[in-house]
């Protein structure tokens, strides 16, 4: 191989290692909810603005991931999950790691608040340091409800877009937050029944840790339970409808079923690693989640196409 292919295929891997930083697929979630967000609100944007809103919106994201990953470098290294990061395995050292975190974190909040306005551009900066600092740092290793108080970072960003549009937050943008703050526990919380051992071996707090999966499992139903009717309410606002009240309804039936199904699973059933119920669960959570919102935005497109129903009742 000559010098210059070797360079080349250098810095590819190179440039690879750094994107793995920004962690790309809670990037792509990031992105999706804060369009639907920035979609959803009153008013609008033009399309050059809308997308360096999405850029500098998912810059934050990855912000977030990669100081995440340079502060959490200790724990990822004994986790099967994460232990094949970047920064374990040496390919990027955690200076580097930390000071690209740092970098993108000014470069997208500042840029937000020259293309958006500065409300939104605060509270980007406000998920980030929430997310490296509330939870990376003090939650995550202290207290077995750290995905639920930390779950406010991944419920920001379509609050981000909303705010982007219209310089001020509204009952429907909490509920925005809302579903995604309720949901995370769910959801990681199913993962955690079948990655417990790592959970364990990193002495990361997780529910299943310090109280078990029996109680996780119990956890997990109070929480679907609260997500449906947050869900439920939100087809009676501006930005739902009856398209989206059928769409929530069937996922609610469906995520609620699943839920039950998994509080009557018992240890014995769950034994030798027979963790299939619990990883189809998770699967579902990534779901229920896309479709939901996937349901907002086509009351969008529909109301813009003017293909609303008169009668439907809106509440707020």
């Amino acid at each position: 191989m000559s010098d210059v292919t070797t360079r080349t295929a250098v810095r590819g891997f190179r440039i690879s290692d750094y994107f793995a930083l920004l962690k790309p697929r809670v990037m792509s979630l990031v992105v999706f909810t804060a369009a639907i967000g920035m979609l959803a609100a009153p008013g609008s944007l033009s399309l050059p603005a809308m997308a360096a809103v999405i850029f500098l919106v998912a810059l934050g994201g990855g912000a977030s991931g990669a100081l995440n990953m340079w502060w959490d470098a200790d724990i990822d290294a004994l986790m099967r999950r994460t232990m094949s990061r970047p920064v374990p395995v040496g390919r990027v050292t955690p200076s580097e790691a930390r000071n690209l975190g740092l970098a993108l974190s000014l470069f997208s909040v500042v840029g937000l608040g020259l293309v958006s306005n500065l409300a939104a551009a605060a509270l980007l900066a406000f998920t980030i340091f929430f997310y490296v600092v509330i939870y990376t740092m003090w939650l995550k290793r202290t207290t077995p409800w750290n995905i639920v108080i930390g779950g406010a970072a991944g419920a920001f960003p379509p609050m981000i877009g909303w705010v982007a549009v219209t310089g001020s937050i509204s009952i429907e943008a909490f509920l925005l937050f809302g579903l995604i703050f309720m949901w995370t526990p769910p959801h990681f919380w199913s993962l955690s029944l079948f990655m417990n051992n790592d959970y364990e071996r990193a002495r990361v707090p997780m529910l299943t840790v310090t109280h078990g999966r029996r109680e996780t499992r119990r956890q997990i139903l109070i929480y679907t339970f609260v997500l449906a009717a947050i869900s439920m309410f939100v087809a009676f606002t501006s930005i739902g409808g009856p398209v989206y009240f059928l769409g929530a309804f069937v996922l609610n039936l469906v995520f609620i079923t699943g839920a039950v199904r998994l509080r009557a699973r018992g240890e014995a059933e769950a034994g030798a690693d027979n963790f299939a119920m619990e990883r189809r669960f998770f699967k579902l959570s990534l779901l229920y989640l896309f479709v939901l919102f996937f349901a907002v935005l086509l009351e969008v497109f529909l109301r813009q196409a003017g293909l609303v129903l008169s009668f439907w009742p809106v509440l707020v």
